[in-house]
């Protein structure tokens, strides 16, 4: 099994409902004047292609964290 690496991207406003169809694992969180996304993402790969889809919607993005596993919440460590 790879290893998850857990991931925040900050943006700028709302987000579509429909930017993270294929990204299940991924959580929302609105904030004022932003959304947090977060969760994990199996690897590179998949972190550039959530960038490349929220550039697609034009999504404007404020700051992408990799957070360290010690940072994961308990919930997502079981999942992964």
């Amino acid at each position: 099994m790879v290893p998850l690496s857990y991931y925040e991207i900050r943006v700028a406003g709302a987000l579509p409902s429909e930017v993270l169809l294929d990204f299940d694992r991924l959580t929302t969180s609105v904030e004022p004047v932003a959304t947090v996304v977060h969760g994990p993402l199996q690897d590179q790969a998949a972190l550039h292609g959530l960038l490349t889809r929220l550039d697609t919607f034009a999504v404007q993005i404020i700051e992408v964290r990799r957070i360290h596993d010690t940072a994961v919440p308990h919930c997502e460590r079981r999942r992964a």
